[in-house]
């Protein structure tokens, strides 16, 4: 973990809401698994806070992250240009781990598949992906093309304007006796991970399921405790520190 003062080499739209920055940092900062997440600057000093924002892209020093526009902190965000310099601290938390799987189900819910968009792009063509990514409606979806490239994609809108009509999980377990994966991984809003592990539960579908939960964060080093959960176990975890992966059973949802 460092803190960087990075050059932002891209900032865009790239959907209804959504924008991806392109940071290039002045120096490594080692391996970034899929799953780990970024502390960003908002470049105002009236704002000294942060914003955790998920890593969906490494390429040698650029670091592409992905947000969506909601507080005056994103917007602050999305008026940086090419060229300006934004203090950053990553990478934070715990990614993905795939251990051996080879047949990875990902499952996706709207800012959700920024994280899991990481995880493909990087073992892309090492492991068989089949991804199920959800979003409110054609005019919200993006990074596509990254999942498609990693393998099977089946896009979900609830508004069926494109792909399955319905959700990320529904497009999963229409689906599942079809591919048989070793792994699941998935990320995005609390009702999804809750139907997410009901539906596990109900269906019998006894696979490691491995999850990244979406908190609200202060720090995003574990020492404000914002972003605690609870576990199956009556144990507090810090989301930031101890996460944002846990195994799907381990986490009350």
């Amino acid at each position: 973990m460092k803190e960087l003062l990075a050059t932002v080499k891209q900032n865009k739209q790239i959907a209804q809401g959504i924008w991806a920055i392109t940071l290039t940092l002045p120096e490594d900062v080692g391996h970034i698994k899929g799953g780990q997440f970024a502390n960003l600057s908002v470049g105002d000093s009236a704002f000294p806070l942060k914003r955790p924002l998920g890593v969906c892209s490494v390429n040698g020093n650029d670091v592409t992250l992905c947000y969506q526009l909601k507080g005056e902190g994103t917007h602050l965000i999305a008026r940086a240009e090419a060229g300006d310099k934004l203090s950053v601290l990553l990478p934070l938390g715990n990614g993905f781990d795939l251990g051996d799987a080879q047949n990875i189900a990902v499952i996706g819910g709207g800012v959700g598949i920024f994280p899991l968009a990481a995880v493909v792009e990087e073992y892309c063509g090492k492991r068989n992906f089949y991804s199920y990514i959800g979003f409110r409606g054609s005019n919200y979806a993006c990074l596509t093309e990254v999942f498609a490239k990693g393998g099977k994609l089946t896009v979900a809108t609830d508004d069926g304007s494109i792909g399955f009509r319905g959700n990320a999980v529904q497009a999963f377990l229409a689906d599942y006796k079809n591919i048989s994966p070793d792994l699941i991984i998935s990320c995005g809003p609390p009702v999804m991970l809750r139907s997410l592990k009901a539906a596990l539960k109900e269906n019998g579908i006894d696979v490691k399921c491995l999850v990244s939960l979406e908190e609200r964060m202060g720090c995003g080093i574990g020492a404000c405790l914002v972003c605690v959960c609870k576990k199956a176990d009556g144990h507090n975890a810090r989301v930031c520190k101890d996460g944002p992966v846990f195994d799907i059973n381990t986490v009350e949802l």
